[in-house]
């Protein structure tokens, strides 16, 4: 999926802090507190209207480049590989399942998926702050995410269980696009 995937035989516990400032930027944290990766955001201006989210490594290596459609109504977010906004680079774009719904349910199809079926389908159970993440059509779950509140509503925590063999980077490029 990514060029350089992170996955791992047993699930992968991850705590995403996003902290809501100018900007929303987020640190994704293992479960002894050690840095995984950052994403940061830079200002939405006149100039660029786009949202833009970028994923980085522990190293600050970029990974994802999420750009958000100019139609926010859309909800639909596209995934390039590093800072790249080439066709060439999209790993995946997530987008609603339908313009209306009672519950969300988000269809995330990756670069080389030339059907209409999702590769992975997203959904949140708003009343309970959670979502999960299906592969395709099926049961098969690839991981959970449960939000918290901190003490102050600038901090908020997502803690994410990570199915075994699933690439974490790209649930997280997921789970930073959730919550707008």
């Amino acid at each position: 999926m990514l060029c350089c995937p992170r996955t791992a035989s047993h699930p992968v516990d991850l705590i995403i802090t996003k902290e809501r400032t100018l900007r929303d930027n987020f640190t994704v944290t293992d479960i002894n507190d050690s840095i995984v990766f950052t994403v940061k955001s830079p200002l939405v201006t006149i100039v660029t209207p786009r949202e833009h989210r970028f994923l980085h490594d522990a190293h600050g290596n970029p990974i994802l480049h999420l750009r958000r459609a100019l139609l926010a109504a859309s909800d639909c977010w596209e995934a390039f590989s590093g800072k790249s906004t080439e066709p060439k680079d999209l790993i995946f774009t997530r987008k609603r399942s339908s313009l209306f719904q009672l519950r969300t349910t988000l269809n995330v199809f990756l670069a080389n998926n030339t059907t209409k079926v999702c590769d992975f389908k997203v959904k949140a159970n708003l009343s309970a702050r959670s979502w999960v993440v299906y592969i395709g059509e099926s049961d098969t779950v690839a991981a959970k995410i449960k939000k918290k509140f901190g003490s102050v509503f600038s901090r908020e925590k997502f803690m994410v269980t990570v199915s075994p063999n699933i690439d974490y980077a790209f649930i997280v490029g997921l789970i930073v696009t959730l919550d707008d």
